[in-house]
């Protein structure tokens, strides 16, 4: 009769042990997905000034190749 009153307690503790094993994990990963969110933000923040950079020193470049041809075409 002992063994039939232990189980559903061992089955309790069971379960209790493996909420709280997902409670665990979901806490990690919600501060590991805000964490990544931080940085995605940060990372897109750095491609586009990286993107306007490229932009406005691939402008320059254009021009001084027209004005390089400009004078070439001068002599």
């Amino acid at each position: 009769m002992s063994d039939l009153i232990l189980q559903p307690v061992n089955e309790m503790k069971n379960l209790e042990a493996n909420i709280d094993e997902l409670l665990k994990r979901y806490q990690f990963l919600k501060t590991e997905n805000q964490s990544l969110k931080v940085k995605q933000e940060s990372l897109v923040k750095e491609k586009a000034k990286l993107l306007a950079k490229t932009t406005l020193a691939k402008t320059k470049v254009e021009s001084m190749i027209t004005r390089l041809k400009a004078m070439e075409n001068n002599l």
